[in-house]
């Protein structure tokens, strides 16, 4: 753990009840370089808190969403190893060594896993465990928590996969999946997540509709395959059955099953499609890598 230069980013908007407090803390500890607040648009005093407990503090004129402020900070940081945690006071920077603990035992990404009782609301913690189930199906890997923003993580591999980050709030959900995808490893360390301080920014019926998209992007940044086939599959056993069913009763085949076995056979090919895009995508990745 000493070998490393650890960076925390912390992106923030309008956090001013809970920032100082934060910022304090971390460089009390003294376990990183820096500590780098990027504010987000904040119509309070977010920023000037964090710049006078002795954060770089780096500024967006509007905000630009959660995940631009990951990709600034990630940009700006000094360190070996990056540390993303919430302003809203609901990750314990206590937690941070055992991060790096797991760090350093070979892993790439090491993710503050949640804990039962750490959900805002008992909706957003069924969504997180159908989310976590759909990933492992996906990567064939047991994944605690695909959604947490409290994680330590390898700068340099990190930043291969910027331009994939979303600006959104969903960078985490896409940032393990790439590290996945990659073949990095990836751990699991598990936290408590306190209760926000302020407003929450989430939105249910909006991020409702975010997080369903949330699903399709699993697959598709993943293995297209393994998402499109049991679908076509599925439709392709409805379309067999309702024509054996039409043909035995009115002995004819219907307009519905033709329009089930062409959709089975639509979203089968872009599965197919979507899949050699990903390869190409993360092959590109690669290459640039490489240079």
């Amino acid at each position: 753990m000493k070998d490393f230069k650890v960076s925390v980013v912390i992106p923030a908007k309008n956090e001013a009840d809970s920032i100082g407090r934060l910022v304090e803390a971390l460089i009390s500890s003294g376990l990183q370089e820096e500590v780098i607040v990027v504010d987000d648009g904040s119509s309070d005093l977010t920023g000037e808190i964090a710049l006078e407990k002795g954060a770089v503090v780096i500024t967006n004129p509007y905000s630009k969403g959660n995940g631009a402020a990951i990709k600034a900070g990630a940009r700006a940081a000094k360190g070996d190893v990056l540390v993303f945690m919430d302003a809203d006071g609901q990750h314990d920077p206590t937690d941070i060594p055992r991060l790096l603990d797991e760090l350093s035992k070979g892993f790439d990404l090491v993710v503050g896993a949640r804990q039962s009782g750490s959900q805002a609301t008992i909706g957003r913690g069924v969504a997180n465990k159908f989310y976590n189930g759909l990933a492992t199906y996906m990567t064939g890997h047991k994944v605690e928590d695909l959604t947490s923003g409290f994680r330590a993580v390898n700068r340099h591999k990190f930043l291969e996969f910027l331009n994939l980050l979303p600006n959104g709030f969903s960078y985490p959900t896409t940032s393990t999946m790439a590290f996945f995808r990659a073949g990095y490893s990836v751990g699991y360390v598990p936290i408590h997540a306190a209760k926000r301080k302020g407003q929450s920014h989430i939105r249910p019926i909006k991020d409702g509709i975010r997080f369903l998209l949330i699903i399709f992007k699993i697959g598709t940044l993943y293995s297209p395959l393994k998402l499109f086939v049991p679908i076509s599959f599925f439709l392709f056993l409805l379309g067999a059955s309702y024509y054996g069913y039409t043909y035995f009763s009115f002995g004819r085949f219907t307009n519905m099953s033709a329009l089930l076995f062409t959709t089975s056979l639509t979203i089968f090919l872009v599965g197919l499609v979507s899949e050699q895009i990903t390869s190409l995508m993360y092959a590109r990745g690669d290459q640039d890598d490489a240079r």
